[in-house]
C-alpha cells in the first residue's frame, strides 16, 4: 500500500536544532508544510552534500511556509557532533532528527533492516499531516533541493486550487490543467 494521502503516524523523537535538543512529534507538523528527508548516516559522503544543498535553500523553503527535517538512525548527539565538525553540516539550520530506534524510519518504510540505516526517502507532508509526495532513492543517488522545491510548490498549488493539476516541468506561475471530458485526448 502507498503512503500517499495517509496521515503521519504518531511519533516522538529528539532533534538537534538551533544549538539545542528539541522534541519533535507528529503534532509539530500540524498547520504547516513539512518535508522529511531521510538519509543513511552522519559522517558519510553523499549525505552532507544533500543536507548542505537543502541548507543553502532553507530560507526559500521557510518563505514558502515549509519546515525541513533531516532524519537518520543516528542519535541527536551524533547530529550535534557532526554539526560541530563538518563545514557542510554547520550550514544546516533546520532540525536534524535522531531516530536510533528506527521508529520513524520504519513508519515511512525506508528502513534497511539488515543495515539499520535509512534509504534516501523524501516525503512532503501537508498542514493536516497527510503525505503528499513520497520519493525513495537508492543510497548512491543524491537528491536536488531545487527539484524538491518545485515539487513542494506544485503540491501547495494543487492544495490551494482544487480541480487543477500541475503538468510535467511545471514551475510557479506556469499554466496548469483542469482535467475534464473536453481535455481527453487533446494533450
Amino acid at each position: 500500500m502507498s503512503l500517499i494521502n495517509t496521515t503521519v503516524k504518531p511519533f516522538k523523537a529528539t532533534a538537534y536544532h538551533a544549538h539545542k535538543f528539541v522534541e519533535v512529534t507528529e503534532q509539530s507538523l500540524k498547520g504547516k508544510w513539512s518535508v522529511f528527508v531521510f538519509y543513511p548516516a552522519d559522517f558519510t559522503f553523499v549525505c552532507p552534500t544533500e543536507l548542505e544543498d537543502l541548507a543553502e535553500r532553507y530560507a526559500e523553503f521557510r518563505k514558502m511556509g515549509v519546515e525541513i527535517y533531516g532524519i537518520s538512525t543516528d542519535t541527536h548527539f551524533a547530529h550535534k557532533a557532526w554539526h560541530d565538525t563538518s563545514d557542510a553540516i554547520r550550514k544546516v539550520e533546520y532540525p536534524l532528527i535522531g531516530d536510533p530506534t528506527g521508529q520513524l524510519t520504519r513508519n515511512f518504510e525506508v528502513m534497511i533492516e539488515e543495515e539499520g540505516l535509512a534509504l534516501r526517502g523524501t516525503f512532503v507532508i501537508d498542514p493536516e499531516g497527510r503525505i503528499k509526495l513520497c520519493e525513495i532513492h537508492d543510497n548512491g543517488i543524491g537528491r536536488d533541493a531545487g527539484e524538491l522545491m518545485r515539487k513542494v510548490k506544485a503540491a501547495q498549488y494543487v492544495a490551494a486550487h482544487p480541480g487543477e493539476v500541475c503538468p510535467a516541468k511545471w514551475n510557479d506561475g506556469a499554466k496548469t490543467l483542469k482535467p475534464s471530458l473536453d481535455l481527453v485526448g487533446k494533450i
